[in-house]
């Protein structure tokens, strides 16, 4: 294992039955049953192993800055539309990065920093703490995206 930022673990025979679905092939009913009736952040709960497997925080600032999602906003409230929506840029954004690398191979990866601007629309990225990880986003994309 390489893990340069020494943020990661092996962990020999875990209890696998304690993880949610796989991100990579995640339906969207399972994501629904992940979020449903969530008051927490939306960040919070896709970064949480027993709801959805394989999700880390870059990953998931990633994957909710393509779905134009706030991380913010409470994970049961999302849309039949923006559930099918975030399913979709799951899958997609975890292939897509595994494919370039890694997920610091990310679109947003390059502007997530203090005085970053969102790669689609300019505007400065919001940087805030949720779920207690740095988080970026844009707020403008989200907005105009009707979340």
């Amino acid at each position: 294992m390489s893990d340069p930022r020494r943020l990661g673990g092996v962990l020999l025979d875990p209890d696998v039955g304690r993880l949610g679905p796989d991100a990579w092939s995640i339906t969207t009913g399972q994501l629904r049953s992940a979020l449903a009736g969530s008051s927490a952040p939306l960040k919070a709960r896709l970064l949480d192993q027993a709801r959805v497997a394989g999700l880390g925080n870059l990953l998931v600032d990633e994957t909710l800055w393509r779905a134009r999602l706030d991380p913010a906003r409470p994970a049961g409230s999302l849309t039949d539309a923006e559930l099918r929506r975030l399913q979709r840029q799951i899958r997609s954004t975890v292939s897509d990065l595994f494919e370039r690398g890694g997920s610091h191979r990310g679109d947003l990866h390059e502007e997530r920093r203090r005085d970053g601007r969102c790669p689609r629309c300019g505007r400065p990225l919001q940087r805030r703490t949720i779920g207690g990880r740095t988080t970026y986003s844009c707020a403008s994309c989200a907005r105009a995206a009707g979340a």
